[in-house]
């Protein structure tokens, strides 16, 4: 391959030759004058240390999780990450690793992503899982894409838990808008009950789409409503954190056909909301409706162990009509991340910064809840996160603590605006006994006479 080589004072005179120019000027002769050059008002060029030195005052300016204490979660979690998980996941072979369309080329990067759906599908208790998606919100939408798909498009109902992400179903609502779907259930924000979705099952039911833990981090128990709807031919999908799988029954144990969720919080850093990874697993019944791409097993001419792309259904392999996805990337990166992350973390590291952050959860919550004027609005069991409802406006509870360098949790008037004086409050092994008790401080002497 010849090298690209800029071009030469004489180069340029044998192009201008062939225009019939004398000057490169003249190229723009047609553009006013006036417009030709603008000056684009830039200050003078800096040195590379005055660059640097800029660059950090700048990067100051944010409230990052390093220099607050974090109390916000409501879909991007702030979990400890292991500094093995940078030093292996920056190495140039994974870091510079592009779609492995070449298995010959790509076995590292094959591996890497069979491990990862390996270790997923162990910790969701499913057959398989692909290789991924976006994020949690795009995974869980896909699944109930592939549920209509599983039931050739003729079940057109969707029933859907009031304890999903707000954000998740706005994202289903945009997939599933211009296909005749029906979305149901109980209005969003409501209680999630698992038995009140059991009323919305019918004969057109495609899917029941429930959250473990819900937005509101209530813990429900969902194998009956499981088992209802298989009743009716319905799949069963659940929205599930992954970190809390390592305490509590993973979907797959009572039935779940799919299950999906944000592996954010598995190795990879909160970073202000992104990037994400969105998991997705299914039962072995259903593997051939999956979307995305699975990485597999294989041996060679020769019996040699080998990693391949297989059953795969996107556009880019099959005709268009028969894809079931037109998903195009992965999030392999973040994947890689959660795979050296659970293999590091182990079944024993990975429960004791569940069980970690299940308790300083709890510990959280009783403290806030005995304030005069709060109380916490969970009636049950919840993972890391709770539901506080303040004696005034959260958004004024926020300016409050941020001038002590705590963000308190996240208004849920952000999505429920009626909702002014509640706050989703989220806990993690990350929230040391100091920070929750200097948040419970923050909290107490703002009721005992800061602004409302």
């Amino acid at each position: 391959m010849t090298p690209f080589i800029a071009n030469t004072d004489g180069d340029r005179k044998v192009m201008l030759d062939a225009l019939g120019m004398g000057a490169v000027e003249e190229l723009f002769a047609a553009i006013p004058e006036k417009y030709r050059f603008p000056r684009l008002g830039l200050p003078a060029a800096l040195s590379e240390a005055e660059i640097l030195q800029e660059l950090s005052l700048a990067a100051s300016r944010n409230a990052d999780a390093g220099g607050y204490a974090l109390f916000a979660g409501a879909g991007a979690y702030n979990h400890f990450v292991p500094s093995v998980v940078d030093a292996l996941s920056s190495r140039g072979e994974f870091f510079t690793a592009y779609t492995p369309y070449q298995p010959e080329a790509s076995q590292g990067t094959l591996q890497a992503l069979f491990e990862y759906q390996s270790m997923a599908a162990a910790l969701f208790g499913m057959d398989a899982v692909n290789a991924s998606h976006y994020d949690g919100a795009s995974a869980l939408a896909e699944a109930v894409l592939m549920a209509w798909n599983a039931a050739s498009r003729q079940r057109k109902g969707v029933v859907l838990s009031p304890g999903l992400h707000p954000e998740y179903r706005a994202v289903i609502e945009t997939y599933t808008r211009n296909l005749g779907i029906s979305l149901c259930g109980p209005g969003p924000g409501t209680p999630a009950e698992a038995g009140a979705l059991e009323g919305f099952i019918g004969a057109d039911t495609a899917c029941v789409v429930a959250a473990f833990p819900s937005f509101f981090g209530d813990l429900e128990e969902y194998s009956r409503l499981c088992e209802k709807a298989h009743e009716k031919g319905a799949l069963f999908i659940v929205s599930a954190d992954p970190v809390s799988l390592a305490l509590f029954e993973p979907p797959g144990s009572y039935g779940a056909d799919i299950v999906t969720g944000e592996g954010q919080p598995l190795g990879n850093y909160v970073s202000f909301g992104g990037p994400c990874l969105g998991m997705f697993a299914a039962a072995k019944n259903l593997v051939r409706k999956m979307p995305g791409r699975l990485a597999g097993e294989a041996a060679d001419g020769q019996g040699r162990r080998g990693y391949v792309l297989t059953l795969s259904t996107r556009e880019q392999h099959i005709r268009r009509e028969k894809a079931t996805s037109n998903i195009c990337t992965n999030q392999g990166l973040a994947a890689l991340r959660a795979a050296i992350y659970l293999a590091v973390m182990g079944k024993t590291g990975l429960r004791k910064a569940a069980e970690i952050t299940y308790r300083r959860a709890r510990y959280t919550a009783e403290k806030l809840g005995s304030l005069p004027g709060f109380s916490v609005l969970n009636t049950k069991p919840f993972f890391r996160e709770f539901v506080l409802r303040c004696p005034c406006d959260t958004q004024d509870m926020v300016e409050h603590c941020a001038g002590l360098k705590i963000v308190p949790g996240a208004p849920l008037s952000r999505w429920f605006p009626e909702r002014t004086q509640d706050m989703l409050v989220c806990v993690t092994e990350m929230n040391s006994r100091a920070q929750i008790d200097s948040l419970v401080s923050a909290f107490a002497s703002f009721g005992r006479g800061g602004r409302r």
